[in-house]
């Protein structure tokens, strides 16, 4: 009879797991960790001019093309000088007959002067004169700021280049017609050192409070998948950007580039370091999001008393942010809070609590939460 009883019970009774091979557990332990912020950016040179032009013509010669070093002063590019070099010629005929009439106006004025002298003129016929001399005199000026304007256009139909570089853009090709009606068309971008290039790149409101001028900050490019470049934070721009209601900020970070591996365009992602800490108490972050779905009567009455479990929160005075984890007392979860400190994503520093180097902390519960209304399982032979 005993024997059939027992068998019933084993037959009948749910299979459970002892909860020391239920959860999952992990060590705490003393270690480093680094919390870092991260973000995509695009390197640029530090220093891109865009080379333009003040005159319109057609492209007649290149003298530069695509990554061509060049040096301050060296000619890009001539335009057809043909309309300017008329325009110019105008300019200075004109110049010629402003100052044959400003000669003649000169002569008219000292003749009436002696003439007045000697009283064979009236006051006015020398007003006259006088004021002749004046229109004559402007008249010269005029045609001589034509001529200045007219010789600097004819100059500026050769394109120099204003700084020493690589051209890294040239957007006209010969035969083309420069157009400098309303504003400077681009005609080349030069780099004028691309040995030292930035990251323009975004960070949000909420990570930007912990970046700073001159933190490290590491980065990868997809040109070199397994390299790692090292910069540093240069500036944190004051001017925000909102896109669908998130606001960033930029932040440039310097970049040394003296094998010129990168180039400008490339995207980079971007992991600057915001806080540091050696020999600290450590903590999965596994361990702070696990919490028990059936962890029996004492939990259950863990929750219901003043004990309740409470996730991410603030210590006293909402200064030091809190955390939960569970430990494991007479095979059951047992919350203990905790304040935190910097985390890396995987980890968390401990900054206090009831728990020390070696405690181990429940991060998984292996055994999936029972259905509800599910009867008593059935063991096959």
């Amino acid at each position: 009879m005993l024997l059939v009883l027992g068998a019933a019970i084993w037959w009948f009774y749910p299979n459970k797991a002892p909860a020391e091979g239920r959860f999952a557990t992990a060590p705490l332990e003393h270690s480093a960790i680094t919390q870092s912020v991260a973000a995509n950016g695009t390197l640029n040179p530090v220093v891109l001019v865009s080379v333009g032009s003040q005159v319109s013509g057609i492209v007649q010669k290149l003298h530069a093309d695509f990554n061509d070093q060049v040096k301050a002063g060296q000619i890009l590019l001539e335009l057809d000088p043909t309309l300017n070099n008329a325009q110019l010629q105008q300019s200075e005929a004109n110049l010629a007959s402003a100052q044959a009439s400003m000669e003649l106006a000169q002569a008219n004025e000292a003749r009436a002067r002696g003439l007045f002298a000697q009283e064979y003129v009236t006051r006015q016929d020398l007003d006259i004169a006088v004021q002749a001399l004046k229109a004559a005199k402007a008249q010269f000026s005029v045609a001589q700021a034509q001529v200045v304007r007219d010789r600097r256009n004819l100059d500026n139909t050769v394109i120099r280049s204003p700084v020493s570089g690589v051209v890294v853009s040239r957007l006209v090709d010969v035969g083309q017609t420069v157009a400098a009606s309303l504003q400077s068309p681009t005609l080349f971008q030069i780099a004028r050192d691309l040995s030292h290039m930035q990251i323009d790149t975004s960070y949000a409101e909420a990570d930007v409070g912990n970046i700073r001028v001159g933190q490290h900050a590491t980065f990868r490019v997809d040109a070199f998948p397994n390299r790692t470049f090292l910069g540093e934070v240069r500036q944190v721009r004051l001017n925000p950007t909102t896109q669908q209601n998130v606001v960033t900020y930029d932040v440039v970070v310097s970049v040394d580039n003296l094998d010129q591996a990168l180039m400008p365009g490339m995207t980079a992602y971007v992991n600057i370091v915001v806080a540091q800490r050696k020999d600290v108490l450590i903590v999965p972050n596994a361990a702070l999001r696990f919490r028990p779905s059936d962890t029996g009567a004492r939990a259950d009455k863990a929750r219901n008393s003043g004990d309740k479990p409470k996730g991410e929160g603030r210590g006293k005075g909402d200064a030091t942010p809190m955390g939960t984890v569970y430990v494991l007392e007479n095979g059951l979860p047992k919350p203990v809070r905790i304040s935190v400190g910097i985390t890396d994503n995987r980890m968390t520093e401990v900054l206090g609590g009831e728990l020390k180097d070696g405690d181990a902390v429940i991060i998984e519960d292996r055994q999936p939460p029972a259905k509800a209304g599910s009867g008593p399982s059935m063991r096959l032979f």
